[in-house]
């Protein structure tokens, strides 16, 4: 078998027939990534292949730090865009074993057709070939979203910003549709309450009306909320080291709430009461609105504080946390689902030890309601690789239905990472097909032909319930 051909990844008959005959042509749902509604809604162009591959992917960043890369070929404006870009080139022969090896050239490949392998020897006219193919009509930011045969994608927003990207995108008629999620981190930090002071007050302006005091700020919370979904978000998103595990009155968080706009920092226990009181003022919102919930739990944010101060946050220096997570997040999804107001909601693990207690979780709290209303999330961040996927593949199967799962997503910025949904699609064929072969599975391809356009599609587009 050859690197990265029609069959890579696809070890046995089955795999390859459920591939390429179902999964290959189903079409592309991202309901979570971090591309930026600007450049769609601009269509934005590119001068070279840095721009959109590498200007803010902090996996490269990562990669070439580890590779001895000084920083200014990684980030900054200090190095012009070719010589970054050769220094990434000299990178990936590095990272052999690494699933960057694999998705720049399913890139590379889905792309700009380009087959050769990326070195310091083929960089040169590499670098050529996408710049002259970027200069091309159909290499815009819409341009390389329809070669994915993408039909919908959620960008990451704060409940502050204004979304006229999203408007001008809507109006404009293009055919793919760009919806905001809301993410409403900020109206956690207490403990920041530098930077909490001017989000209130840029919270405020954008929902017009005062956000100073704690009603205020929620209905201020509740307005944008409302904005969100007439702009049609249908998923909110939170990511947290862990859910907060203490409780909160009302008086107590408006307390909390109060001394941060005082310059007062919230200690951590504090914090934790805040941020559980205003959990479940989300949660009861997104149920309310028939929306879905994202939970992302136990990254470990900025460890390295030099690199932090120097180059701000999401620029690859995060990593997974050992949180304790099970009991303070059954603890939330029961307080919700007690009064009533237990949103459907996917859950997002980092650290592999928590695997199975997230696949399991979902399992205490269906209610028949819907199906997989409560979701094991796709493998993220740190676990989205083969080993990652291929474990929680396995354990959504053990703990729960495979056949309702709402699938991949890319969870990118880059508009070149579409082909993360090959990769998994290719994933998934190749463990049912697997499964058929040693017989723990029947050979009924009616059967599995319609589980893979399930999880590739269908629930997805039966489970966000996206608007028209």
């Amino acid at each position: 078998m050859k690197f990265c051909d029609k069959d890579f990844l696809l070890s046995n008959e089955p795999a390859r027939d459920l591939f390429h005959g179902t999964a290959a042509r189903q079409p592309i749902l991202d309901y979570h990534c971090h591309l930026s509604p600007k450049d769609l809604a601009e269509d934005r162009r590119f001068e070279n292949i840095h721009e959109p591959w590498l200007g803010g992917d902090h996996y490269k960043w990562r990669a070439m730090r580890a590779n001895g890369v000084p920083e200014k070929f990684i980030t900054g404006n200090e190095t012009p865009a070719r010589e970054k870009f050769m220094a990434w080139a000299a990178t990936v022969p590095r990272t052999l074993r690494n699933p960057l090896f694999h998705w720049t050239h399913l890139e590379l490949r889905r792309y700009f057709g380009i087959e050769t392998l990326l070195d310091e020897s083929t960089a040169a006219q590499i670098w050529e070939q996408t710049r002259r193919l970027l200069a091309q009509p159909g290499y815009s930011a819409r341009g390389l979203v329809e070669r994915m045969n993408v039909k919908v994608i959620c960008t990451t927003d704060d409940p502050a910003d204004s979304l006229d990207h999203h408007k001008a995108i809507a109006k404009c008629g293009w055919k793919v549709r760009v919806l905001p999620a809301f993410r409403p981190d900020n109206a956690l930090r207490v403990h920041q309450p530098d930077q909490f002071k001017k989000w209130v007050r840029a919270l405020g302006h954008a929902a017009g009306t005062g956000a100073g005091t704690f009603q205020g700020f929620l209905k201020a919370l509740k307005a944008r909320h409302d904005f969100f979904h007439e702009n049609g978000c249908r998923l909110s998103d939170h990511g947290l080291n862990q859910m907060p595990g203490l409780d909160a009155t009302a008086r107590e968080a408006a307390a909390i709430f109060s001394a941060a706009l005082k310059g007062r920092a919230a200690s951590p226990e504090h914090a934790d009461r805040f941020a559980s009181f205003m959990m479940e003022f989300f949660g009861i919102l997104d149920a309310s609105r028939g929306w879905v919930k994202q939970l992302h739990l136990g990254a470990l944010r900025d460890p390295n504080s030099r690199i932090a101060a120097r180059l701000g946050a999401d620029t690859g220096c995060d990593t997974m946390g050992d949180f304790p997570q099970a009991a303070s997040l059954a603890r939330y999804l029961d307080r919700l689902d007690r009064i009533g107001k237990l949103p459907r909601t996917i859950l997002y693990n980092v650290n592999p030890a928590d695997t199975y207690a997230f696949a399991g979780m979902p399992g205490s709290f269906q209610d028949g309601s819907a199906a997989g209303k409560l979701q094991y999330g796709a493998a993220w961040w740190f676990l989205d690789q083969e080993e990652g996927i291929r474990a929680q593949i396995n354990a959504l199967s053990n703990q729960g239905l495979l056949s309702r799962f709402v699938g991949m997503l890319t969870d990118s910025r880059s508009l070149l990472s579409y082909p993360r949904h090959e990769y998994f699609r290719r994933i998934l064929c190749d463990m049912i097909g697997a499964d058929v072969c040693t017989g723990r599975l029947p050979d009924r391809r009616d059967w599995l032909a319609n589980l893979v356009e399930d999880v590739c599609y269908r629930n997805a587009k039966n489970y966000f319930q996206f608007p028209a």
